[in-house]
């Protein structure tokens, strides 16, 4: 749904039966009803659903709560509605009560994507991973993966890069680490960075200086930066890129340079 709203689900169920006064018995969770009343004689008339949705639907939630709510007031089942509720992928916390004489009111709140994992499921800030029928609108969020039940702790350190990438003006499109904990980045514009399993974030700071000498079209022109050596890195391009004079890059001025440094020695 693309409205986001306080959106409140009624459902009106048509229940009849016979009503009985010749006493009463004391009932689970206080409540006291008559002892030759069947189910029927109080029927649940109203479903009252309350939350701000933006991504559940009516029609979902009332599909799960219909059956369960075909019976008497004082017989439905609290645990078994807060259980099918609660089982909803985007179901973050849900409470549920009676509401004399005759409806019970259930309040949702729903969970808020903050990437997805791995390729058919989404993670919430929070780490946890639920698995909607279709996440085709989220393909502009940064793709997760790591071992399992290591989500909390891979999803903190693609914060911190998806950070330091952002102040090079560079957007995470997928950041993985495998079983082995070796990391892998894939940027927006393509360009993949091998990381390996040792001191990666102080591997990935030392790329990123190095970006100061070289153009943006040079950036660009990357397909792989292999960042799994200890004193540098290795670059494979993209295909049909020109051949790059590293001297001329490392060294932009050489005739200022060799200027500057005959003065340093003439001042000797």
């Amino acid at each position: 749904m693309s409205n986001v709203g306080t959106k409140t689900v009624v459902i009106g169920l048509l229940i009849t039966g016979l009503a009985g006064l010749l006493g009463y018995e004391a009932v689970t969770k206080g409540y006291i009803r008559p002892l030759a009343m069947k189910s029927a004689s109080l029927p649940i008339k109203y479903v009252r659903t309350e939350g701000v949705f933006q991504y559940l639907s009516k029609n979902e939630i009332k599909t799960v709560l219909q059956p369960l709510v075909m019976t008497g007031f004082f017989d439905a089942d609290m645990q078994a509605i807060h259980s099918a509720v609660s089982t909803m992928p985007w179901v973050d916390t849900v409470t549920v009560k009676r509401i004399w004489p005759d409806a019970i009111d259930i309040k949702v709140r729903e969970r808020k994507p903050f990437a997805r994992w791995d390729k058919e499921s989404l993670i919430t800030e929070q780490g946890v991973i639920f698995t909607p029928k279709n996440i085709d609108q989220f393909q502009n969020l940064t793709v997760v993966s790591g071992p399992v039940l290591q989500q909390v702790k891979v999803l903190e350190i693609m914060k911190g890069i998806k950070t330091a990438l952002a102040d090079q003006s560079m957007e995470l499109a997928e950041f993985t680490i495998n079983d082995r904990w070796a990391w892998k980045i894939k940027l927006a514009n393509g360009l993949e960075i091998l990381l390996g399993r040792n001191e990666q974030l102080k591997k990935l700071q030392r790329f990123l200086k190095t970006l100061a000498v070289l153009k943006e079209e040079r950036v660009e022109q990357m397909a792989v930066v292999d960042l799994r050596y200890p004193n540098g890195y290795a670059v494979s391009w993209k295909p049909g890129t020109p051949e790059i004079d590293w001297n001329a890059i490392a060294n932009p001025n050489p005739i200022v340079n060799i200027q500057a440094h005959e003065k340093a020695i003439q001042s000797r």
